[in-house]
C-alpha cells in the first residue's frame, strides 16, 4: 500500500470505528490492528490510536453538548476518578506484548450482555423522564470507575463495553446519557493515557491524525444517532458488536 493510500485508509477505518465507540465500544478492535497492519508495533499502535480517541470524543462531547445533552459536574467528578486508573494502566500498556489479553477482554464482554440484559428498561432517555441518582449508586460509580479508567489507559480496546454497565447498570442512567458521560470521561482520561504513551514509547503523529479524521466523523455520526435514535438503536449496536467481537477474540 502506498504511502498516501495507507492515511486515506486510516481515516476511512476511523469513521466506522468512531461511531461504533460512540454507540457501544469496540472500535479500537479495529483501529490497533489497522495500525499495526501499517506497520507500526503493538505498544506504538496502542499509543497511537489515542490521539484518534481524543479526537473522536472532543466532537462527540461537543455533538451531545448542542443536541442539549450534558451535565459537566458529574461528567467530571466521574473522569476524575477515573484519571488515577488510567494513569497506572498506561504505564502498564506501554509494555504491553501479546495477545494473552484477548481471552480477558472477552470474558469481559461476555459479562456485559449478561448484566445489561438483566437492566429493566431505562426509557426513551428524554430530559424529562432521567433517573434519580442516589448518594449510594454514585459512590460505588466512582469507586467502580478507578477500574475503568485502568484498563482505558491499559489498552482502550473495549472500554465501553466497561463504562456502559457501570452508568447504566450501577449509577442506573439511561443509555443516551450513559452514551454522554461516556465520551467525556474517555476524552479526560485520554488526555493523561496519551501524554504517559507519549513519553514513553515512540507515537506516530501523522498516521495518528489521520485516523483522527475519520473517528471525529464517526464521533459526530454516532452521537447524532445517539440522540435521534435512542436507547433502542443503541441497545441493539452494543449487542450485535459485542457478540461479532466475542466471536473474533476467541476463534479467529
Amino acid at each position: 500500500m502506498s504511502d498516501l493510500l495507507v492515511p486515506i485508509a486510516l481515516a476511512g477505518v476511523g469513521i466506522i470505528a468512531g461511531w461504533l465507540n460512540v454507540l457501544a465500544g469496540g472500535g479500537s478492535l479495529l483501529t490497533v490492528p489497522a495500525l499495526m497492519l501499517a506497520g507500526l508495533p503493538g505498544p506504538v499502535a496502542n499509543g497511537t490510536n489515542r490521539i484518534a480517541i481524543l479526537a473522536q470524543n472532543t466532537v462527540a462531547v461537543s455533538t451531545f453538548f448542542r443536541r442539549g445533552y450534558s451535565d459537566f459536574r458529574l461528567s467530571l467528578s466521574l473522569a476524575a476518578a477515573a484519571v488515577p486508573g488510567a494513569v497506572a494502566g498506561a504505564m502498564v500498556g506501554t509494555r504491553l506484548d501479546g495477545r494473552w489479553f484477548d481471552w480477558v477482554l472477552a470474558a469481559v464482554m461476555v459479562l456485559v450482555m449478561v448484566v445489561m440484559a438483566r437492566k429493566k428498561s431505562a426509557g426513551k432517555g428524554s430530559t424529562e423522564d432521567a433517573p434519580t441518582v442516589t448518594p449510594r449508586r454514585l459512590l460505588w460509580g466512582h469507586v467502580l470507575m478507578v477500574g475503568a479508567g485502568f484498563w482505558g489507559g491499559f489498552i482502550q480496546i473495549g472500554v465501553g463495553f466497561v463504562l456502559m454497565p457501570i452508568l447504566h447498570r450501577v449509577i442506573g442512567l439511561d443509555l443516551v446519557r450513559v452514551n454522554m458521560h461516556k465520551v467525556f470521561i474517555v476524552l479526560v482520561y485520554t488526555c493523561v493515557a496519551l501524554a504517559v504513551f507519549a513519553s514513553q514509547v515512540r507515537v506516530e503523529w501523522v498516521l495518528g491524525l489521520s485516523l483522527a479524521v475519520g473517528n471525529s466523523i464517526g464521533g459526530w455520526l454516532g452521537a447524532h444517532t445517539a440522540v435521534v435514535r435512542g436507547e433502542r438503536v443503541i441497545r441493539v449496536v452494543l449487542n450485535v458488536v459485542l457478540v461479532a467481537f466475542i466471536a473474533k477474540l476467541l476463534f479467529l
